[in-house]
Formats: structure tokens, C-alpha cells, sequence
């Protein structure tokens, strides 16, 4: 197939394009490269990209809905797997018109793009588990059906937008697209805004982590290439009729933060000085992720447990900074 991956320079797009380039695919990578967090990082994960052949990078900013028309309709692509936009519940409470480009008119731009796409297969976009708003922790996994409409950050809010954008565009369109609802993803080639990125690079330089929440909160931390087994599964199998799922993606096995930064340090051989910090605005106390719909879909079983996951992180964080 030929493929449009929007972000293709971050994080979840950057592993989605190698999974999809490894198995005989071709892909358009789109990204702005801006300066939310390093720009170097994201132009070694695009380098990665475009020493393999079958890809193509364009720089381009996603809310630019006229030239990402062109783009969509010159190159006759089969899917598109929408995966750029403002990332970060916190950067949002400060920078808020970053999610309103980025995330709604950039979201907008996309289905536009594809409205306008004679024979496209499928749509493919991220969503995020902040939609489900804050949940205590304990209990049952977060369903699909359950109420999604008390976002408590600006970012989940762009998110759920998207979804019902997305709903309408399939009920009017009849483009067939799928919401994944990612549940804090995590792995070598991370975002350095991310806890795991950041608790790394502190306790290695020997500089205090801070822990928000006091340490009482829980995520369903979701290794990389799970994600990409996630995404490409549902990619190959668009909703009937030009429908719309969402679907939840995710570890299913949410762990407190206290018991993360006790496996980093393992993973580190080091202990980390901890500042104690109440919960931020915008942050949700736990994460937990059920993913029987997308298991009953794509026969999804996520693989790598986060003890493991971590360590694998720890080597790639380590080569690539050598430190």
C-alpha cells in the first residue's frame, strides 16, 4: 500500500513508518519538526527513515489544509495514519493555542484531505486515554462505552473533538476511519517531555526527579512496539461502510509511579533523589486501559511488560546520549 503517516518524525509515527516500510509498504512521512521538545531528536528519528527505501519525508505544517490537499490527492494514497499533533496535557494549560492549530484545525485539514481522496481505504488517528477525564485508581479497565465527556485538560479536550469530528465525517462521508485511544506509551526513541525520559536524564546527570501526584498515581504504561502492533492491525481493517471505531490501546496492567521509578533505578543501578509534589493541573490519577474490542478486531496481545520495557529504554537512552 502506499501511505501518508502524519508526525512521522515523533514519537508512535516514527515506529509505525519502520513496521509499516519492513513489510513491503510504501510511506509518505509528513511532520513540522517545531520545538515542543528537541527538534534533534525528532530529525535523528526522521534520519532513520529516509536512509530506507520507499519513504519520503515532506516537511509541512498540518493545518496548511490546501497544500496537505494536494498532497493527499497527487499522491494516491490507499490509508492515512494520522498520528501528528500538539503532544502534552500540561504544555497545554500554558501554550493552548498550539492544540487549537495542531490538533483541531490540523485534525480538520486531515478529513478534509481525505473527504477529497477518491479510493481511499482507511483513516487511522490517535486519540488518547485523557479523554476518559480522572478515574481513581482500582476497579475495572476503561471501556469504549463509557462517558468520555470530562476531559480535564485542553489537550483531552482537542482529542474527544477529534473523535466526534471523525464521527461525523464517517456518517457524512462514508470515509472509514478508526480512533486509537493510546494509553501512555513508552520505549526507546521516546518523548523527553514523558516521565520515564525525564526521571532518566535527571537521575543519570544526578539532579533530583520531581513526583507529582505524591507518588499516588498509576498508568498503564504501553511499550512502542505493542502500540505499533495496535496500529497496523486496525490499519488492515478498516470498519465496514465506511464506519468509525474508536478503540482503546494499551498495556492493560496499570503500575504506580512509585513502583516505575523503582524499576528505572534498577534499570540504572542508581537510586533517585525524589521531590515530593502535588498533582499538576490538568493530570488524571490512573490510567487502565481494556482492550477486548481491539483484542476481538485484531487478536492484539501486548507483549513486553514494563520491567523489561524500561530496560530496554535504559540501552537505547544510554547509546544514543552516550552516557
Amino acid at each position: 500500500m502506499q501511505i501518508l503517516v502524519t508526525g512521522a518524525a515523533g514519537f508512535v509515527g516514527h515506529a509505525t513508518t519502520h513496521r509499516l516500510l519492513d513489510r513491503g509498504d510504501s510511506v509518505v512521512g509528513l511532520d513540522n519538526f517545531n520545538d515542543y521538545y528537541d527538534p534533534a531528536l525528532k530529525h535523528a528519528r526522521a534520519a532513520t527513515l529516509t536512509a530506507r527505501a520507499g519513504f519520503d519525508m515532506v516537511t509541512m505544517d498540518l493545518a496548511d489544509a490546501d497544500a496537505l490537499a494536494a498532497l493527499v490527492r497527487d499522491r494516491g494514497f490507499d490509508a492515512v495514519v494520522h498520528l501528528g499533533a500538539q503532544a502534552g496535557v500540561r504544555y497545554s494549560i500554558t501554550n493552548p493555542f498550539a492544540y487549537e492549530r495542531s490538533n483541531l484545525l490540523g485534525h480538520l485539514a486531515v478529513l478534509e484531505a481525505c473527504r477529497h481522496a477518491p479510493g481511499l481505504r482507511h483513516l487511522v488517528y490517535a486519540s488518547s486515554s485523557s479523554v476518559y477525564g480522572d478515574r481513581p485508581m482500582g476497579g475495572a479497565g476503561f471501556r469504549e462505552t463509557e462517558a468520555s465527556e470530562t476531559p480535564v485538560s485542553l489537550y483531552a479536550a482537542t482529542k474527544r473533538a477529534n473523535e466526534l469530528m471523525s464521527g461525523c465525517y464517517a456518517h457524512l462521508y462514508r470515509i472509514p476511519q478508526t480512533g486509537l485511544r493510546f494509553f501512555t506509551v513508552y520505549g526507546p526513541w521516546g518523548r523527553p517531555d514523558m516521565a520515564l525520559f525525564g526521571f532518566t536524564r535527571k537521575i543519570l546527570a544526578g539532579e533530583p526527579i520531581e513526583v507529582f501526584g505524591n507518588g499516588r498515581m498509576a498508568r498503564d504504561f504501553t511499550y512502542i512496539d505493542d502500540i505499533v502492533d495496535g496500529v497496523v492491525g486496525v490499519l488492515d481493517r478498516p470498519p465496514a461502510d465506511g464506519g468509525h471505531d474508536v478503540l482503546n490501546i494499551g498495556n492493560t496492567n496499570p503500575v504506580g509511579l512509585m513502583d516505575m521509578i523503582m524499576m528505572l533505578e534498577r534499570a540504572l543501578g542508581r537510586e533517585a533523589e525524589k521531590i515530593m509534589l502535588p498533582m499538576q493541573p490538568g493530570d488524571v490519577t490512573a490510567t487502565f486501559a481494556d482492550t477486548a474490542r481491539l483484542t476481538a478486531k485484531t487478536g492484539y496481545a501486548p507483549k513486553v511488560m514494563l520491567a523489561e520495557g524500561i530496560e530496554r529504554f535504559v540501552r537505547w537512552y544510554r547509546a544514543f546520549y552516550a552516557v
